[in-house]
């Protein structure tokens, strides 16, 4: 027994089949695959999940399908795969960089030349060679996508030569500059200022430090469990914003972190001084970046380091670290890296002077 025009079926092991179209073959024909339930009505709404997730098939000839149609359906089949903050920003990235040059352009018509030509547009606008990659990242995903669910014969940006980045060299804070920047911070009467000294001392990025609550911290065994982001992001098709907390971006990003001595000893007296949830707050709510950027802008003007910004700060403890003589693995794991490779390649004009003791050795053990 069949529903008529659902693909729905009853089967003569007493299940109920359904039938819903992935994509279609090389002859044009629709592609199928079925789920399976006990009853009608399980089988129809799960279809009906199924169906809204999937693109819409017009007929035999995919270059129907719009980008701009693509990256709506694309956006919804993400939804519930990935965070938000993330779905946010592939919404920004979709708005400012692809649509305006694909957006009416059939999948199917969309060339690797054309996107090689979007490409060097990208650069003439100014766009920095790792922000380009990070868009046809997300464009190369979408496309694949697409090629997966019928509606492309092949992924264009498979050939597409990506332009290669230099490497930036590290802007760290001398240890004078940093002396300076917290004996400032010290005399501030603000206490939100003090998260110039939480970045510099354990090398939280400005959301790990927005985002700690006291809970996080175990001044037992003077430890910092770095588990949440606090975030402004975009709301999708509007020009507003929002804050965002959630969990940090990555496995790795979950962290333990060391307390210093002069770090806990901030931390308990800041404790005594609030009744918020957050180390950091306004109101008792959790102090949100771009203030702490506000109380951090004040204290590098003070410091006359007026060229510096806050992810410096972080920067600037993995140097001191690998002046400690730290390893990189250690130094990877307390950065929340997602290998030691990725320290390296940030991290390697800091570590010339480790260089420079390792030729030293080997020659005094030659002459030796």
């Amino acid at each position: 027994m069949a529903r008529s025009g659902e693909n729905i079926y009853f089967r003569k092991d007493n299940r109920w089949e359904g039938r819903y179209p992935v994509g279609r073959k090389k002859n044009g024909r629709l592609k199928y695959r079925s789920i399976y339930g006990k009853s009608y009505i399980e089988v129809k709404s799960a279809l009906q999940i199924l169906k809204d997730q999937l693109p819409p098939i017009l007929d035999k000839r995919s270059k129907n399908v719009t980008f701009q149609q693509w990256s709506t359906q694309f956006l919804k089949i993400r939804d519930k795969q990935i965070k938000e903050s993330t779905l946010a920003s592939y919404s920004y990235k979709i708005d400012h960089y692809l649509l305006p040059h694909f957006s009416s352009t059939f999948l199917e018509h969309i060339t690797a030349k054309e996107i090689q030509e979007s490409l060097e547009r990208w650069k003439d606008y100014g766009l920095s060679t790792s922000s380009i990659k990070v868009v046809m990242r997300l464009l190369s995903s979408m496309l694949n996508q697409a090629f997966k669910q019928g509606l492309i014969t092949k992924n264009p940006c498979l050939t597409i030569q990506l332009p290669k980045e230099g490497r930036n060299k590290v802007g760290a804070l001398s240890q004078k500059q940093q002396a300076l920047l917290e004996k400032n911070v010290e005399l501030d009467s603000n206490n939100n200022s003090r998260a110039v000294i939480l970045a510099l001392h354990t090398g939280l990025r400005i959301g790990e430090i927005a985002a700690l609550k006291w809970a996080d911290i175990d001044f037992e065994d003077s430890l910092i469990h770095v588990k949440s982001t606090f975030q402004r992001i975009m709301v999708p098709n509007t020009n507003h914003t929002k804050l965002h907390y959630g969990t940090v971006k990555s496995i790795a990003s979950q962290r333990i972190i060391p307390l210093s001595n002069k770090v806990k000893k901030l931390l308990l007296r800041l404790k005594k001084q609030t009744t918020s949830d957050y180390v950091f707050s306004v109101n008792n709510k959790p102090c949100e970046p771009r203030v702490l950027t506000y109380h951090f802008q004040r204290m590098k003007e003070k410091s006359n380091l007026l060229d510096i910004h806050f992810h410096q700060l972080r920067h600037t403890f993995a140097t001191r670290c690998l002046e400690a003589k730290a390893d990189i693995a250690s130094l990877s794991s307390l950065l929340g890296h997602s290998s030691t490779q990725m320290t390296l390649d940030i991290y390697a004009d800091s570590m010339l002077e480790q260089r420079v003791w390792i030729i030293s050795s080997m020659e005094n053990l030659i002459k030796a």
